[in-house]
This record gives structure tokens, sequence and C-alpha cells, in this order.
């Protein structure tokens, strides 16, 4: 039974260079159009279960006015969330304030997710962002009256960056002792303004030392390694993001939001014309079990305690070693087992996504 849901919403008032997402300039009336559909999709689709985990993304959820903002609640107000949820919203820093954070906490959203990104200003014309580091550091300090459960977002790797300047970047995220952060490396995607600039991705060893340094500075000051790009205080896991990494299935709506229901897996289009007239999905494929195998392996290794082979085998009725023949990586060192599972050790995690595919190449049928 489907226990997550991700909402997505695509509107901005401004455009980060970096940004691959579905997303476009924030138009009153464009939104209002967007909430009206995005209440047909959920009604629609949304079988009335209840939910474990609620997750509102952008784009800028948090760019909404408070009119479009209650819209947005009451299309959300449908869903049934158990006892012990966790329901996330996406903000920009520049939008927090005392009104918004209690509009939040009325609308039974617990988690909070703050873009932050640097807090280095050198970085405000390459990324395409407003940079104040006081205000940012006042309006997260603002969201710990509200919430006790936030997620910072760190990017790392950016142009011209130091080990010495992430490092003090690092301090400032610790400093603020939030239960979560993320850590993305800035990637240069195709059809972002960065690319057309001929902006290139900084050198693979200055990044993995970065990558390392993040490890030892977050786990020092407490924070648990449980993804490999995730961090948080004992317990405060993100439960949504869980769902992805144990494949598990979940429902996805909006523009450019993705699925997986009942063993199928979507794509909603990004084109806010094609939305705007209920033109939904542009791709869905069902999943065979190969293909959910190699999923579950694909995702469950960017946890950091890795696969269990009790669970894959109550899965998939199946035992893990004889369907990936992994002896050589774990004789190379690539792979390790420790009693039930099966996972990538510190040391070799910045090359996970090869380690990963070698894996996927010894399936056997």
């Amino acid at each position: 039974m489907i226990k997550a849901c991700y909402v997505h919403v695509p509107f901005c008032k401004n455009i980060c260079s970096y940004c691959d997402f579905c997303k476009n300039y924030y138009n009153e009336k464009i939104v209002d159009d967007y909430l009206d559909v995005l209440e047909k999709e959920v009604k629609n689709n949304y079988k009335n279960e209840v939910l474990n985990t609620l997750y509102v993304g952008g784009g800028t959820p948090s760019a909404l006015s408070c009119k479009a903002l209650n819209k947005l609640f009451k299309v959300l107000s449908v869903f049934k969330l158990n006892d012990d949820y966790e329901f996330t919203f996406e903000c920009n820093y520049q939008d927090i304030n005392e009104d918004l954070l209690k509009l939040l906490k009325e609308n039974r959203i617990n988690r909070l997710s703050v873009g932050i990104q640097t807090f280095n200003n050198k970085y405000m014309n390459v990324l395409n962002r407003n940079i104040d580091k006081e205000k940012m550091m006042a309006n997260v300090k603002l969201v710990k009256k509200y919430f006790d459960n936030i997620n910072l977002d760190l990017m790392y790797a950016l142009p011209g960056e130091t080990l010495e300047s992430l490092v003090k970047d690092i301090e400032l995220f610790v400093s603020l002792n939030v239960e979560h952060i993320s850590t993305y490396a800035l990637i240069i995607e195709d059809h972002t303004r960065l690319k057309m600039l001929n902006v290139n991705d900084i050198d693979d060893d200055l990044q993995a030392k970065m990558y390392y340094k993040i490890i030892e500075i977050l786990k020092g000051h407490g924070y648990e390694h449980y993804e490999i790009s995730n961090f948080c205080k004992i317990g405060y896991e993100s439960k949504h993001n869980l769902t992805y990494w144990n494949n598990d299935e979940y429902y996805g709506f909006g523009a450019g939001a993705s699925g997986f229901v009942n063993g199928v897996r979507y794509d909603n289009t990004k084109s806010i014309f094609n939305y705007l007239n209920e033109r939904f999905k542009v791709e869905e494929e069902l999943v065979n079990e190969e293909c959910l195998i190699k999923d579950e392996v694909m995702l469950g290794l960017r946890k950091i305690k890795g696969i269990s082979k009790e669970s894959f085998k109550f899965k998939y009725h199946k035992q893990f070693e004889r369907v990936f023949d992994y002896k050589e990586l774990l004789k190379l060192g690539l792979l390790k087992e420790f009693n039930d599972m099966v996972f990538i050790p510190e040391s070799k995690l910045f090359v996970s996504n090869e380690i990963i595919i070698k894996l996927l190449d010894t399936y056997i049928a």
C-alpha cells in the first residue's frame, strides 16, 4: 500500500543558474489555474490511503502568496496522514517570516527544508541567487522557534571554491544546530544558465576531498551519515526520502513530478501548458522483476548501512547472493559484508555510482 506522496509546485520568483527542475516564473493567474488542475489530478488518483509522509517541493513552494498557499493547503487537506507523519515543505530563506511559519504550522507541516546552498556571497552571480549571510542565519533561527525538524541544503564544488572556504561554510551550517543537512555537489546540467555560460565542473580530486571533509566535520559534530549525501541527528532521517531509497511505491502529483504506483513508474509533463490542459503523464513503465531488483540495489546502496539480504529475500523470494555474483567486488574492497548487510565502505562512497554499475553487471538472470 502506498504510504508517501510528493507534490510539485513549479513556480519561482527567481531562477537559479544551476536548477534543472521543472520551474516557471511566478504568475498569480497561472498559479491559480495550476492549483485547480492539481486538485483534479489528486482527486482522480489518490485512493485515500493513510500516508506516512507528504512532501511539497519545487520550484519554490514558499513563493506562493498567502491566498495561493491557502488554496494549496485546501488541495492537500484531502490527504490522510498517520499519527506519526512527516510533512515537509521547501522554503526559500528570503520568504521566511512569522506569518508564513504560522500558516505552515496551522496546516499540518512539521518539517521545513530551507534552500541555503551557501553562505558565501562570492557565488551570488554564478548561482544567480541572493546570498545574505546575516538574513539567512536570522531566518533559520526564526524557523527554529516554530519547527523542531529542519533540513538545510548545502551545495559544494562551486566554481573556484577551495577546501578552506567550504570548511567555513560547513561551520556556519553546523552552528545553526539543525536536525538534518543535505549536501549536493554542483553538477552542470544541460538546459541551465551555467551550461550556457560554459562553466565547468571542478576537478574530481578536489571534489572528493570536499566530500570527505564534509563527512569528517558533520560526523564530528554528532550528525549521522545515513545516506550518501544526507546527514541527520539521531532519529531525524528523512522518512520521505527513505521511501525512494527503500524502493517503495509513492504518489507524485504536479508538473514535473514522478511517481511509482502499482508497479508502474511514471513521469509527469514538465510543460505547464500541457499540465494545465490536463495532459499529465509523459512516460509510464510497468517495472518487471529484473528492473525492480536492479532498482532495489541502485537505490538501496545509497544508504550507508546498505542492503539487508534478509529483507531482499522477503521482498523478492530470492537470495541476494544468487541474484548478484559480487564475490570479486568484496575481494577488491568495493563492497563489504557485515552480518546481514551488504554495503559500500565509506572510503569508496565517492565512486559509489561506478561500484553500483559493476554490481548490476553481475546480475544473474
